[in-house]
């Protein structure tokens, strides 16, 4: 079957060059995973999940999602004294809920699975005991709106959106955590090695550099070599070449 589909594009019209680069990548895209079992074709179109190496950064984002939308809509429906949306917010609150439980057991598992080193160790204590409150609170709180439903009384209500505030700050606390784990010290990360600079061509006529340049790619993309610190942005023609040098040596080569 793959013999006889064969896409191509054609266009002359400036205005949709964005739209038929676009077309011109699907095409081939879609035209590849003809032929390819269910598991191809998965991590063909999801690749970034087919890497993970556990499912936990996927399903952090669900309960955080959903019981920061419950404490907006809660509090809203509180100052503009509109029940029916404080209803709306316990079911943000019991789908939080949910999804907390599946994200926390994920975290544990992930915590006995994933490789860390020593100093992380501490890190990832508290990132789960985070975690583990939260789970708490929203189920606490699940369980209150249950048997009550909107709370109406003055000082129960109050206590009732104080723990609800605590919720979101230790939520926001642990995801503080998560990140400084993963973005920090690489925890569940694979190690990516930079490659020798390569030059990509848009099909806009834009150029970019990636990598490490050496002196044989920036005499082809017409860079001066001469950058003597990350601030500083040096290019042989000014009007036609922009050098942009970040502060991890990666460059960036605009033509225009």
């Amino acid at each position: 079957m793959n013999n006889f589909l064969s896409f191509q594009v054609h266009a002359g019209n400036d205005i949709a060059n964005h739209f038929i680069a676009i077309v011109g990548v699907l095409l081939p895209f879609l035209e590849g995973l003809v032929g390819k079992g269910w598991r191809d074709v998965f991590s063909a179109i999801m690749p970034g999940v087919s890497g993970l190496a556990n499912i936990h950064p996927l399903l952090v984002h669900f309960p955080i999602a959903f019981l920061s939308a419950f404490f907006v809509v809660d509090v809203a429906g509180t100052l503009a004294r509109k029940p029916q949306w404080r209803s709306v917010a316990s079911w943000f609150l019991y789908f939080g809920t949910v999804t907390a439980v599946f994200t926390v057991t994920a975290g544990f598992i992930a915590a006995a699975t994933v490789p860390h080193g020593g100093n992380v160790h501490e890190i990832m204590t508290y990132h789960k005991y985070f975690g583990v409150t939260v789970l708490l609170l929203a189920a606490l709180l699940s369980a209150w709106r249950v048997k009550g439903g909107v709370i109406k009384g003055v000082g129960a209500n109050t206590f009732f959106l104080v723990l609800s505030a605590l919720l979101c700050a230790f939520m926001a606390l642990g995801a503080d955590l998560g990140g400084l784990m993963v973005y920090k010290y690489g925890v569940a990360v694979q190690a990516v090695q930079i490659p020798d600079a390569e030059t990509h061509v848009h099909a806009d006529g834009e150029t970019h550099v990636h990598g490490n340049i050496n002196v044989e790619t920036a005499a082809d993309a017409n860079v001066n070599t001469d950058v003597k610190a990350p601030a500083d942005v040096n290019a042989v023609d000014q009007t036609k070449t922009d050098v942009h040098v970040h502060a991890d040596g990666h460059q960036h080569v605009h033509k225009h």
